[in-house]
């Protein structure tokens, strides 16, 4: 039996994470099975079946930005030896380290002098070619496989002398599985503030006053929020409650958020995944971005990129608005919704570049080919 060891700390992360550790059981079942152990979040915790090995850390390991990694960092300190002494005792053929790279490379810089004959397998690629393209020959010099999932990830790598493969984008097969017959609402404007509390204290507030703004000018539009668990829909009930307007025409749904970008007319959407989601079901939109201002400030000495948005980076060009720190304002945002409601051709011209770009992402089947990578770098 193979022994495989995860670390992921992240919402998607976990998501991604149970997918793979299904789809590596099924390739292993009829050579002695696999066993794992490591840390994720509650799907990951379920995949590993009874007697699961992996615990659910995600809810204090899932917090963002450099300032708030820095008030945590005891706790992170523990948790890493934690892991590594873990590691050190069950010694896994593999170690699957998912995304979460502040936590993982350290990982896996220590599990390569630790215990060399152990397989480093990276999935979901760092997004170093963003922040840090000078970590990418380290990186090489550490992992034995590189699995990404965008594109133009695969040659940066392997430049390195990384073994990389791009084994498609988990979102294909995530967003076909949800797709519905539904005709858009074009009346209807989706708010998504995020999946973390810090982001939603921050970005909600603005979107409540961008739909108020729209609402005073057009009454017929209504606006909804998808709220990622109930303890995030209190919080937003209580930002929506504090701006004491009648915001009857404002719904917090529980959930829903794939549903929402498949019947809103148009949307504003917090930085992340999910502006990649609402390209794939054509939903035109805006993207925001507000964080702490050190955090900010930090980040744009680090970042390379033109763009943030990965619509626009896949395509290469600005497809959908940006709106960073002081620009993400109600007047922006107001402007941009307004544009897609008015005009029906610079609608189609942004939903058509959009699937443009999220055609790059490649077919169905992303963990499969994962799995079948993971087993052969165990075998090789």
């Amino acid at each position: 039996m193979k022994s495989i060891y995860l670390i992921s700390g992240e919402v998607s992360g976990d998501t991604h994470g149970a997918e793979l550790m299904h789809a590596i059981s099924d390739e292993l079942a009829q050579d002695g099975g696999v066993s794992f152990h490591g840390a994720g979040g509650p799907k990951m915790k379920k995949a590993g079946g009874n007697g699961s090995g992996i615990r659910d850390w995600l809810e204090q390991a899932s917090v963002m930005g450099v300032v708030e990694v820095l008030k945590h960092y005891r706790w992170f300190k523990t948790q890493f030896h934690l892991f590594l002494d873990e590691i050190k005792i069950i010694k896994p053929d593999a170690l699957i380290l998912i995304d979460y790279p502040g936590f993982n490379l350290r990982m896996a810089k220590k599990v390569r002098k630790l215990l060399p004959d152990t397989k480093i397998i990276y999935y979901i690629s760092p997004k170093v070619w963003a922040w840090n393209k000078g970590r990418i020959p380290k990186m090489a010099a550490t992992l034995d496989k590189m699995l990404c999932i965008l594109p133009f990830e695969k040659p940066l790598f392997e430049h390195s002398g990384l073994p990389t493969t791009f084994v498609g984008n988990p979102i294909v097969d995530e967003l076909e599985d949800k797709k519905i017959d539904v005709v858009r609402d074009e009346s209807l404007v989706g708010l998504f503030p995020g999946s973390r509390e810090r982001e939603i204290s921050r970005l909600f507030p603005v979107m409540i006053d961008v739909a108020r703004r729209m609402h005073n000018d057009n009454d017929s539009l209504t606006f909804e929020a998808p709220a990622a668990s109930p303890k995030l829909a209190e919080l937003m009930h209580k930002l929506l409650e504090k701006t004491k307007m009648n915001g009857d025409y404002i719904k917090i749904n529980d959930g829903g958020s794939l549903e929402l970008m498949q019947r809103a007319g148009c949307g504003v959407i917090a930085s992340g995944t999910a502006t990649l989601e609402a390209a794939y079901y054509g939903l035109p939109y805006c993207l925001i971005y507000k964080i702490a201002l050190p955090t900010y400030m930090l980040g744009k000495l680090l970042v390379k990129i033109e763009h943030i948005g990965l619509v626009n980076i896949l395509a290469g060009k600005k497809v959908v608005d940006e709106f960073i720190q002081g620009e993400a304002d109600p007047v922006h945002i107001k402007e941009a919704l307004e544009k897609f409601i008015r005009n029906s051709e610079h609608r189609e011209k942004v939903q058509g570049e959009m699937a443009e770009a999220v055609s790059q992402l490649g077919d169905r089947g992303c963990h499969l080919r994962a799995a079948k990578e993971v087993v052969e770098t165990l075998n090789s």
